[in-house]
């Protein structure tokens, strides 16, 4: 029955958006009810098409489009969580925002944009094939552009949209080109596909994939690579992410953990096949993953504004997911169960830390934390929900951050033990203590000790507080029930499609290693546990008043090489925009415009000079005098016949 209304997961919210961009000004709090309901509607459609085809089917649903390509909906195990995820976390996230955007002259045109960013990830999610992922991936950006610009008179917010929009396009056009790529590679094959089938169908990728040569399979799976590292914010198309904090913080909350960043991992995901039997795109994605989640955790270190720090937390989780992939050239098809399920638990607590760093917002008006200080005894409901999301992403013991990460640091070591390269363990375990401490200096910073300014104290209404104890309730128990059950579900996912991995192995280059295989130490197997609970207390040491021994300031001061590094970004910002855009790119521009101009321009603009004088030149000799012509005439005929009366004497 909920199967027949699949579309509607996705059509609900483009309706809602249709009806709120036309009606919602005109209706309360901007018609945002339509994008709720709408959103809501797409929950309960995903959770009856769940309990329809769980545990053992799929749901295929296809009509031919133009040439060999179609439209189709696909939802498997893995796009069935990715879809439940979505449309329950932006439930909670559209709810939170009838309070949080109240009063705000634009809630219809938010609510219209927040509708279509929802139906653009679902679109995404359970697109059958690789071109309409595509086209929703492009929808996807296109809907962040606006939102994260949605205060467009706020120059910094213009200019943060307009870097996100041109950095993701960086990665949206190596996506295309792999798709050009892969495209070509299938088409050489001379296919002969069964009625239904189509060329760029993941199913037909999937049981294709081995005829493709293993170069080609490389270029292609990068490609699809760089496509991933531009919209998840993997090092170094990451640099847009922290600028995306000029949105409301609702939009934060969806970018962040259900909508944008994780249509990256998803297409690695989904393309999973492709990537193991591509020679060395695995272990290039565990090490970008294994570099990201250090590289931005060191960043959210000295960050002072509370929505970048998470927003650097965000890239640093990112990573991880990009990890527990790449650990898949070891591992096989369960490292995909292992990245999404940190995938799902983390939405679950990001949105939550986003909504709760809304909420003091709301409150305080500042986004600076050294402006707040003492926001627990005002805010208790916001500060123990932000507690419990803040236990999750610092991987407290029994917590769902910790099932999670503790698995992909599992598989990591299985990486290193299988191949000695125990590089990404490495960079993820230091990643997780730098996590945990951070997390918890935000908290501190923001929630004890005395008020550092003179902000409004009250807490935020029910309609706001109500999504942030649901999400709290998951960052904090999701992981003790649904783990085994999701990784069983994830794994059967390429079974459906009868995808042979052992002989995707043989062309990768890949051994998989059995699961009694490795033999954990047990100091591996506490150390996750160690760092967590040893970066919180470290950030209590440093941090928590009652508890305070140690101080920042004996450690760095202001002029502390590394500490301004961080607090610079690595200079980031100086090497992407003064240096490359408006040196190198500038630079280049001004050079091939002068090329153009100069000698391309200045050649042509010659020829026709030429040409136009040389006509005018010979325009002179018409002169519309008829006596002039029968002169020429005459001269001409003498001529001639002076050159044949010559030739005639020579032939003689």
């Amino acid at each position: 029955m909920y199967s027949d209304y699949a579309y509607l997961i996705v059509g609900l919210p483009v309706l809602a958006f249709v009806l709120t961009i036309f009606l919602g000004w005109h209706l309360p709090k901007g018609g945002g009810f339509f994008t709720v309901l709408a959103t809501f509607g797409g929950f309960i459609l995903s959770y009856g098409i769940f309990k329809e085809i769980y545990p053992n089917e799929i749901l295929h649903q296809s009509m031919h489009w133009f040439a060999n390509f179609n439209v189709g909906i696909l939802i498997d195990p893995l796009a069935l969580v990715m879809l439940l995820m979505v449309t329950f976390v932006c439930t909670l996230i559209h709810t939170y925002a009838l309070g949080y955007m109240d009063g705000d002259h634009g809630m219809a045109r938010y609510f219209a944009e927040a509708g279509l960013f929802t139906a653009s990830m679902l679109g995404l999610i359970f697109s059958d094939n690789i071109l309409q992922l595509f086209i929703f991936w492009e929808l996807v950006g296109l809907c962040s552009y606006l939102l994260i610009g949605f205060w467009y008179r706020k120059p910094s917010a213009a200019a943060a949209a307009k870097k996100a929009f041109l950095v993701t396009r960086v990665g949206d056009v190596m996506f295309l080109a792999a798709i050009v790529l892969l495209y070509n590679n299938l088409a050489s094959l001379n296919l002969t596909l069964p009625p239904g089938e189509y060329l760029l169908q993941f199913k037909v990728i999937y049981q294709n994939v081995a005829a493709i040569p293993p170069d080609q399979l490389t270029y292609i799976a990068l490609l699809f690579f760089g496509g991933a590292v531009g919209k998840s914010g993997q090092f170094p198309l990451h640099v847009w992410l922290p600028d995306a904090m000029e949105g409301p913080t609702t939009v934060s909350a969806m970018i962040h953990a259900a909508t944008m960043v994780t249509a990256g991992v998803y297409l690695v995901a989904r393309l999973f096949p492709l990537f193991y039997a591509a020679p060395s795109a695995l272990l290039i994605v565990a090490y970008v993953g294994g570099f990201t989640a250090l590289f931005a955790a060191t960043m959210g270190l000295t960050a002072f504004d509370i929505k970048r720090v998470l927003a650097f937390s965000t890239v640093s989780q990112l990573g991880y997911m990009m990890l527990a992939l790449g650990a898949g050239a070891v591992v096989g098809a369960a490292s995909v169960g292992v990245s999404i399920f940190h995938l799902i638990g983390h939405s679950f607590l990001k949105a939550l830390l986003f909504l709760c760093a809304g909420s003091v917002i709301h409150a305080v008006n500042t986004n600076d934390m050294r402006e707040m200080g003492g926001v627990g005894k005002y805010m208790k409901y916001t500060a123990m929900t932000m507690a419990a999301g803040g236990l999750a992403l610092a991987g407290f013991p029994l917590t769902t951050g910790f099932f999670s990460k503790d698995e992909i640091l599992v598989v990591a070591w299985e990486y290193g033990s299988a191949t000695t390269d125990f590089i990404p363990y490495i960079l993820g375990i230091l990643g997780a203590l730098l996590t945990a401490f951070y997390t918890f200096r935000l908290w501190f910073v923001t929630f004890t000790g005395e008020p550092r300014s003179d902000y409004h104290k009250h807490e935020s209404p029910w309609i706001m507080l109500g999504p942030l104890m649901v999400l709290a309730f998951f960052a904090l128990f999701f992981g003790l029930g649904a783990q085994e059950p999701f990784y069983h579900y994830l794994e059967s996912n390429f079974e459906h499609y009868d995808v042979n991995f052992e002989a995707l192995a043989a062309v990768g280059q890949h051994h998989i290693e059995e699961g009694e295989a490795a033999h954990e130490p047990f100091i591996i197997k506490i150390l996750p546990i160690i760092v967590g609970v040893g970066g919180i207390l470290l950030a209590i040491l440093f941090y928590y008043p009652r508890f305070r021994k140690l101080d920042t300031r004996k450690f760095t001061t202001e002029n502390d090489p590394i500490r301004r590094i961080l607090l610079k970004g690595y200079y980031q910002h100086e090497i992407y925009t003064a240096w490359f855009a408006e040196t190198v790119v500038y630079g280049i521009a001004l050079l091939s415009n002068m090329v153009d101009i100069k000698i391309v321009d200045a050649t042509l603009n010659k020829i026709s000079e030429t040409t136009v004088a040389f006509g005018g030149s010979l325009r002179k000799a018409q002169t519309g005098i008829i006596q002039n012509y029968i002169l020429a005439i005459i001269f001409g005929v003498v001529v001639l016949v002076v050159l044949i009366k010559l030739w005639l004497e020579v032939s003689i």
